[in-house]
């Protein structure tokens, strides 16, 4: 499954807003520092799928506010 994501790192809360079957928001406490807020989004995606994070891989958008994000089912 690809899911188009729109991050928006350094919120109050993390939190994932599902805008279609294919597109969501996600707020993240992470800052884009180092790749925290990559981390933090796969853990989030990790627990919000039921899928273990090594299932979860960034497509495209590595050091964007918008990705594509592949999960293994």
């Amino acid at each position: 499954m690809r899911l188009n994501i729109k991050v928006i790192p350094k919120s109050s809360l993390n939190k994932v807003i599902k805008i279609s079957e294919t597109e969501l928001k996600v707020k993240l406490t992470s800052p884009p520092v180092d790749g925290e807020a990559n981390k933090k989004l796969i853990e989030i995606l990790s627990k919000e799928y039921n899928v273990a994070k090594s299932k979860i891989r960034i497509v495209r958008g590595e050091t964007s506010k918008s990705k594509i994000v592949e999960i293994e089912m």
